[in-house]
C-alpha cells in the first residue's frame, strides 16, 4: 500500500491510497461513505493490486485530505463529484472502473453522469438514491423536505464525540456498537488509522494526549444534509452512454427502497441489481468478497478485456484435488 496526495485547484491536497504496479495506469478507483476514509476499505481492495493498479480517495473533509471543508457552503455532493473529476483528469484521463459505498457510490454515479468519458464501468455498493419527488422538492423548495424528512443521520453526526484521550479508547468505544457492530475485522481498526489523528503537542510518550476525528462532525452532518443531488439524471446519462453498471443492494436496511429499486431496473434494462443476503447498508464491511468479486469482474471485462467465457470467480479454497491416474 502506498499513500499519495494530489494538489487541487481549490487549495490543499486530495489524499488517497493505492495498490499495484505504479507504472501501470489506474484500473479502478474507490470512493468511501460519509464520515469514513480510503483506509477503511484497504483490506478489501489490497488483493486487487496483485493484478492491476487500484486507488481509494479521501474526499475533502475526510481522512488525510486537506482541501477546504466549510459546512455552511455544502449544499450537494456535486462538490465531491467535481473533486473526483479533477483528480481523474490529472491521474486517470483514459478512464477507470469507478466504485464506492453509500455516498461514495452516489458520487461515482454523478461523475459518470457528468463525465462519461472518464468512467469505464460502475460498481456501486448501496448508493444513496432517493425517490424522484424527494429531489424535486430539494431543488424547488428545500423547506418542505426539512419538515417532512427530518435527517436523523445529520442530527446524530453533529452530536458525535469528536475527541478521545487515546487511540485505544476510540477503538473500544466503537467496537461492537451501533453501526460498527456488524463489521468484520480489520475494517474498524483501519477506519480509525485515518479516522482520528493526534492533535496535542505533547511528547510521543506523554500520557496526556488528545485524538480528534479527521472528519469534523459538523462537516459530516452537512454532508448528510446536502441532498440537492441529481442521481436520476446521472442514471439517464449512464444508460445513454451504455456504461456497464452493477448495484449491490443489501437485503436489510438498504437506502434503496423496493419501489426505487424497481424504477432503477425499469430505467436501465442493462443494469445489474444484485441482492447481497445477510447484509445491511454496511455490506462492504460485512461481505467484502462480494464487492471485491464485482470489482474484479469489471476489471477483467473492461480493463483486461477478458470475455465472459474466459473470466471466472476467484477460487476461495487453496486445496488441490489430485486426479487419479
Amino acid at each position: 500500500m502506498r499513500r499519495f496526495a494530489t494538489e487541487m485547484k481549490a487549495g490543499g491536497e486530495l489524499a488517497g491510497i493505492e495498490f499495484g504496479d505504479p507504472i501501470k495506469p489506474f484500473a479502478a478507483v474507490w470512493i468511501h461513505a460519509t464520515g469514513f476514509n480510503a483506509m477503511t476499505y484497504q483490506s478489501m481492495l489490497a488483493p486487487l493490486g496483485l493484478r492491476q493498479r487500484v486507488a481509494a480517495l479521501d474526499m475533502r473533509g475526510h481522512g488525510r485530505s486537506t482541501m477546504p471543508a466549510k459546512p455552511g457552503r455544502m449544499k450537494s455532493w456535486h462538490r465531491y463529484r467535481d473533486d473526483v473529476i479533477e483528480w481523474l483528469e490529472k491521474e486517470a484521463p483514459n478512464g477507470v472502473v469507478l466504485s464506492g459505498h453509500s455516498m461514495g457510490a452516489t458520487v461515482a454515479l454523478l461523475v459518470a453522469g457528468k463525465r462519461p468519458d472518464l468512467v469505464k464501468g460502475l460498481v456501486l455498493a448501496d448508493p444513496v438514491i432517493m425517490p424522484r419527488v424527494y429531489y424535486f422538492w430539494k431543488h424547488i423548495f428545500p423547506p418542505v423536505t426539512w419538515i417532512a424528512n427530518r435527517n436523523t443521520l445529520a442530527r446524530g453526526a453533529k452530536k458525535r464525540r469528536a475527541e478521545f484521550p487515546a487511540f485505544r479508547e476510540a477503538l473500544e468505544s466503537y467496537t461492537g456498537r451501533g453501526a460498527f457492530a456488524s463489521w468484520r475485522e480489520p475494517f474498524l481498526a483501519d477506519y480509525l488509522l485515518d479516522g482520528i489523528d493526534r492533535v496535542d503537542h505533547n511528547s510521543a510518550q506523554s500520557e496526556d494526549q488528545t485524538w480528534r476525528l479527521t472528519c469534523d462532525p459538523k462537516w459530516e452532518s452537512a454532508t448528510f444534509s446536502a441532498q440537492r443531488n441529481q442521481p436520476w439524471r446521472a442514471l439517464r446519462k449512464v444508460r445513454k452512454h451504455k456504461i456497464p453498471i452493477i448495484v449491490l443492494r443489501p437485503n436489510r436496511s438498504s437506502v434503496i427502497t423496493p419501489k426505487v429499486r424497481a424504477q432503477i431496473i425499469l430505467m436501465n434494462q442493462a443494469l445489474m441489481m444484485k441482492g447481497v443476503r445477510g447484509t445491511s447498508h454496511f455490506l462492504p464491511m460485512e461481505a467484502p468478497y462480494e464487492v471485491r468479486d464485482a470489482l474484479s469482474a469489471f476489471i477483467a471485462r473492461l480493463v483486461e478485456r477478458f470475455t465472459l467465457e474466459e473470466d471466472s470467480d476467484v477460487s476461495r479454497s487453496l486445496s488441490v484435488r489430485r486426479r487419479r491416474a
